[in-house]
């Protein structure tokens, strides 16, 4: 029997209680593709930043690209404003092993050298590969190794957190 998974309403009004007065106005937000886009959306809305938000895909940075090829539905990285010195803010919908947000780092400092990296989870899952630890997050679970966590966005716009099998012959994320 699984635990059910938490409500996502709720764990985006807990982020943003969390983030708010803990980061400058002039913080950058960017949400990875493509859960951590749908939340960055909703925390940017809610924190009222001044700095437009931008968004990153890490297709060409993940350390298993030889292994899983080129995802079909790449999208442009776009960061509208000066990466140099600011604080920076990644958003995730569900963080892991951690290996998505080394990736992100890497794109990122290609497009300068942040003052500050931060990082806002939806949900900690744990099982981490690499020393990563966000600074803000919705909520930790436990969910087994053969289970996914995915963010979920309906026609409406609502979003809901799913649980999937993980197949034998998926990498880990």
């Amino acid at each position: 029997m699984t635990t059910p998974l938490p409500d996502v309403e709720q764990l985006l009004d807990n982020l943003a209680r969390q983030i708010r007065g803990n980061i400058k106005s002039d913080t950058g937000l960017i949400g990875i593709y493509t859960g951590g886009v749908w939340v960055a959306e909703r925390l940017f809305a809610a924190l009222g930043n001044a700095v437009p938000m931008g968004t990153i895909d890490i297709a060409f940075y993940r350390d298993d690209y030889d292994q899983r090829g080129l995802q079909a539905s790449v999208k442009p990285s776009d960061i509208p404003f000066d990466v140099n010195d600011r604080d920076i803010l990644l958003v995730d919908d569900v963080l892991y092993t951690g290996r998505t947000i080394r990736a992100a780092m890497n794109e990122l400092f290609d497009y300068g050298r942040p003052g500050r990296v931060m990082l806002a989870a939806l949900v900690d899952r744990g099982g981490r590969q690499l020393p990563i630890e966000p600074q803000f997050v919705g909520a930790r679970i436990t969910v087994p190794d053969n289970q996914l966590v995915s963010l979920q966005r309906e026609d409406s716009g609502s979003l809901q957190l799913c649980l999937r099998p993980r197949t034998e012959n998926m990498p880990r994320p």
